[in-house]
């Protein structure tokens, strides 16, 4: 039988060209527990892309679902919009006291859509009400999302041609070590706000990533960051942090910006939030931004009841204590280390590594090196995506809860898939 004779899927005859992971992993998935996924022959895949963040805690995390499956038993509101539920109270309550009060963060939590772009979305429309602003300043390969204002403020260009219409009132600057230590932090931006002929219209706001993910895995330092937030305080200028991929523990810390010592103005949080892949997004602001009018900004899935009922579930296991968060920061190094080895083994494979706690990056010289390292990692039954201007970074996302043996066993597949993929290149 040829390729000609198979019939095409009813994802390729139905399903939309834009769809992408698919393409990268040509199997269909059945089952999902813990830190696999299960294709629909019972073939297992160790799973180091955790839905692009999503899914911190693991696939179908047991005491989340136990949660989610009460809730639903005892029929629970499954959609509410933004009225009140025994869900949303329960969430808000274990929210503020497990996450907030400990840290002495005093936000105001707003449930916009149920994705991380809606956050941003929200973020970007509040700290323009505000300020009576339009200019956001945001950073070199950022990304924030795909609707047109999370957009504007996103670095790549391919994904920025696909909107089709100008997306303006963004200013770039670059991000930590984007210019290798040859000029002093905030320099050209301090000079711009400065001058009141730079032509940069005053901005209503920064945002900032603390670790890019799509970007390539770019770690912004705690002194920028410091730096950063000092900047725009003695400018007035609101501090946005979008935490949608490194937020809910995935640094350590729950929030990625404590580390750093600093405070935003307001916060974006989403994926991982739920705890089980549900949607369900954040905007947390200081309450003296608190200036919504009643509906002003809304949608008909703020209301996501049952990832209300796993966040609490997710909260209450793994943030009332710091367990998590120390074993995340002790496989932080063990990462790093396998990840070392590999740097050393042969210049050939890859450039450089980089990440924080759970989230790593290894650097390849091209995009095709990173992408054949993936492809040859899929073929040994592990999940790997990559990032990066270029493609040129493969990306290790694995759920927190990953096991020191399913670690060890993707660092494994890892490395012998960066050696197969030198090998080639050198054929």
């Amino acid at each position: 039988m040829t390729l000609t004779d198979i019939a095409p899927s009813v994802f390729e005859t139905v399903e939309s060209e834009v769809r992408s992971y698919c393409r990268a992993w040509p199997v269909v998935f059945e089952q999902a527990r813990g830190s696999r996924l299960y294709d629909e022959h019972g073939r297992p895949f160790l799973d180091f892309f955790a839905g692009a963040g999503s899914l911190n805690y693991g696939h179908n995390n047991p005491v989340l679902k136990r949660a989610l499956l009460d809730y639903l038993a005892r029929d629970g509101v499954t959609h509410g919009l933004d009225m009140s539920t025994t869900a949303k109270r329960d969430f808000l309550e274990a929210f503020r006291s497990a996450v907030l009060e400990p840290r002495a963060l005093p936000y105001k939590v707003m449930f916009p859509g149920p994705t991380g772009t809606n956050a941003v979305e929200a973020a970007l429309k509040l700290a323009r009400k505000i300020t009576g602003r339009e200019t956001v300043v945001s950073f070199t390969n950022a990304f924030h999302g795909m609707s047109l204002g999370s957009l504007a403020t996103t670095g790549n260009s391919a994904k920025r041609a696909g909107a089709g219409v100008p997306l303006p009132h963004v200013t770039r600057m670059p991000y930590d070590h984007y210019l290798d230590g040859r000029m002093p932090d905030f320099l050209w931006f301090e000079r711009l706000l400065s001058d009141p002929a730079s032509g940069l219209d005053r901005p209503a706001a920064v945002i900032v990533e603390t670790v890019q993910g799509e970007g390539g895995i770019n770690v912004a330092r705690a002194e920028w960051l410091r730096g950063l937030a000092e900047l725009c305080r003695r400018h007035e200028m609101l501090l946005i942090v979008d935490d949608v991929q490194m937020g809910c523990g995935r640094t350590g810390e729950f929030f990625s910006f404590e580390e750093a010592g600093i405070t935003p103005d307001i916060v974006t949080l989403s994926k991982s939030i739920s705890g089980y892949g549900l949607p369900m997004a954040l905007c947390l602001f200081r309450p003296e931004l608190d200036q919504w009018q009643p509906g002003e900004h809304n949608g008909t899935f703020r209301g996501n009841n049952p990832a209300f009922v796993t966040a609490t579930a997710a909260i209450d296991t793994y943030w009332r204590d710091h367990a998590l968060r120390d074993r995340t920061l002790a496989r932080a190094g063990r990462i790093e280390s396998a990840l070392g080895d590999l740097l050393g083994e042969d210049g050939r494979a890859a450039v450089a590594l980089r990440g924080r706690g759970m989230v790593w990056g290894l650097e390849f010289a091209d995009g095709e090196r990173a992408s054949a390292v993936c492809r040859r990692a899929f073929e040994l039954g592990l999940l790997l995506e990559t990032s990066g201007p270029r493609d040129e970074v493969v990306k290790l996302l694995p759920p927190l809860t990953v096991t020191d043996d399913e670690l060890d066993e993707g660092l494994g597949i890892l490395a012998r898939s960066v050696r197969h993929a030198a090998e080639r290149a050198t054929v």
